[in-house]
């Protein structure tokens, strides 16, 4: 398995993080923690955590500045290291840690971006009402139509060849909330690379809170035509 680095932004999520951290050790995998400062104490627990995890690091950001900006840090510091895959996912157990491994297979197959997804053959969700069903498979289809041939544009469990993120300009990547998925894999089809949907099962948190909210909600209903725009606007 190549050297690869787990992506963990937290807020708020001392109730899931030492489970997740214990459910990644087995993998052979580092693990970033990356803490906005959180109320409830989650940045002390990662610090007692890597105390004794040599595969463990946190870092620490000053306040909370957004999903996006938290993981555009995280990817840098991860740049900073050998790893030659990087791997994001939600620390609520949304995502299995136990299909990290599926995620980086589709790499060693050929794939520079794997995306877990909930819309292909194979993949789904469980424990969400019908409006939550709804309004993600409307973004889904809005993000299709206008942007991309990817049927989980929304989805935030990842693994990235380092090139990728080393070639899709960070600086540029500005989304704060959820729409920063759309964007980073939106910026790696447009520079070529090749996209892979991994069938998964997405399960709602059972601990701890949702971070979503109507700011983030606009912000990809805006963001989305705005980088198709950016896209064809570079083509005259």
């Amino acid at each position: 398995m190549p050297g690869a680095i787990v992506c963990l932004p937290t807020y708020n999520e001392r109730e899931n993080l030492e489970r997740m951290v214990e459910a990644l050790e087995p993998l052979d995998v580092r693990v970033l923690v990356i803490d906005d400062n959180s109320p409830d104490g989650t940045g002390e627990l990662a610090d007692r955590l890597a105390a004794d995890r040599d595969w463990l690091e946190v870092l620490h950001r000053p306040s909370k500045q957004g999903l996006g900006r938290a993981y555009v840090d995280g990817f840098r510091h991860a740049l900073a290291t050998d790893a030659d895959l990087v791997l994001q996912i939600d620390c609520d157990f949304s995502h299995d840690p136990a299909d990290v491994p599926r995620l980086i297979a589709a790499i060693e197959e050929g794939a520079d971006l794997a995306i877990g997804s909930r819309y292909v053959s194979g993949g789904g969700t469980a424990n969400w009402g019908l409006l939550r069903r709804l309004v993600s498979r409307c973004a889904s289809i809005y993000t299709r139509v206008l942007l991309m041939p990817i049927r989980d544009g929304t989805g935030g469990f990842k693994c990235f060849r380092r090139r990728v993120l080393e070639s899709i300009d960070l600086e540029r990547v500005d989304a704060a909330g959820y729409v920063f998925q759309i964007e980073t894999t939106y910026r790696a089809l447009r520079q070529g690379f090749r996209v892979v949907e991994v069938p998964i099962r997405f399960v709602d948190r059972t601990a701890g809170h949702s971070k979503m909210s109507r700011a983030i909600v606009m912000e990809a209903v805006w963001k989305v035509p705005w980088l198709r725009f950016e896209a064809l606007s570079r083509r005259l």
